[in-house]
């Protein structure tokens, strides 16, 4: 064998090379971000964006592929998505709707709820703009470069809460209740939660640096969720439900397994995540889609 010599590395060059290259990309994005002015035409070229946060700038990034969910494969919400559908209708048409917080079980559809709303009406100039917790210190930059565009814009935050030492609460009261400025009439906030009551249970003695007695602290609590006009709860789903969902999504992958099979194999499933909620169907669909499909026992989808 031939004998190689180890290769000497000036690793301190090596770091010092590195923290230059993260020096130019850092100072590229803040110059990138100081020069940044919204092009309106992204709005007609996409309908779903992201907000970007860097440090106490940001900007709107489009989402070439949106996740455009069907109402009609949510089961066992049906008076829900009735009640947000309305509301939604009534804001692309120009009339007053409401802020709306859905909260409740995970994995029972919330966000799948909201994100449907874009298939149904981005025709009529509705965009959602997906925002984190994180962001809403940055809602009065991003509602200002969203207030004098022709269309409809849903801020959509998916889990919201907040505990002690989040920031940004003050800046979402001022959204939802109307601060010194006048709220914008093309902007509405939609948010999931899986509590009913977004600050902890225990948010008590400090809010955003202020020191507030028990009693105040207890209706802030109240008050935040109260802001919301439209607040939806959704329960645990049933048994059937579940199955309802796990045969639907079956079919919908054409897979071939007795009906009897496919429910014991998705009922041993759920009993070991100890839930039957639609985000379990379907990835108990998933995996069972799979072993099948290694077996072989997935029809062909017709041409």
């Amino acid at each position: 064998m031939m004998d190689i010599e180890p290769l000497e590395i000036d690793w301190d060059y090596v770091v010092e090379r590195l923290d230059r290259i993260l020096d130019l990309g850092e100072e590229c994005l803040t110059r990138r971000l100081a020069e940044y002015q919204l092009d309106p035409a992204i709005f007609r070229d996409y309908i779903a964006f992201r907000w970007i946060q860097y440090q106490e700038d940001g900007y709107l990034a489009e989402v070439a592929n949106p996740n455009q969910v069907d109402h009609g494969e949510l089961f066992g919400i049906d008076r829900i998505l009735e009640t947000l559908r309305r509301n939604t209708a009534q804001f692309v048409q120009r009339y007053p709707a409401n802020n709306v917080l859905l909260w409740g079980e995970r994995g029972s559809g919330k966000s799948s709820a909201i994100k449907g709303l874009l298939n149904l009406f981005f025709q009529d100039g509705l965009r959602l703009i997906e925002i984190h917790k994180e962001d809403l210190l940055q809602l009065p930059q991003i509602t200002s470069l969203l207030r004098e565009q022709p269309y409809r814009f849903i801020l959509f935050c998916d889990d919201l809460s907040f505990g002690e030492q989040d920031p940004g609460y003050r800046e979402l009261k001022a959204l939802l209740d109307g601060g010194i400025e006048e709220p914008s009439e093309n902007i509405l906030f939609y948010a999931t939660s899986n509590r009913r009551h977004l600050l902890a249970e225990h948010f008590s003695d400090n809010l955003d640096g202020q020191e507030i007695h028990p009693e105040e602290a207890l209706a802030d609590k109240l008050s935040l969720t109260d802001c919301f006009g439209i607040s939806l709860g959704f329960c645990p789903v049933s048994q059937p439900v579940y199955l309802e969902i796990v045969h639907y999504l079956a079919q919908q992958r054409r897979l071939i397994i007795d009906d009897e099979e496919l429910n014991q194999a998705a009922l041993n499933w759920s009993k070991e995540r100890d839930s039957h909620s639609g985000r379990v169907a379907k990835q108990f669909i998933d995996d069972l889609s799979g072993r099948l499909a290694m077996a072989g026992k997935v029809a062909p989808l017709s041409q």
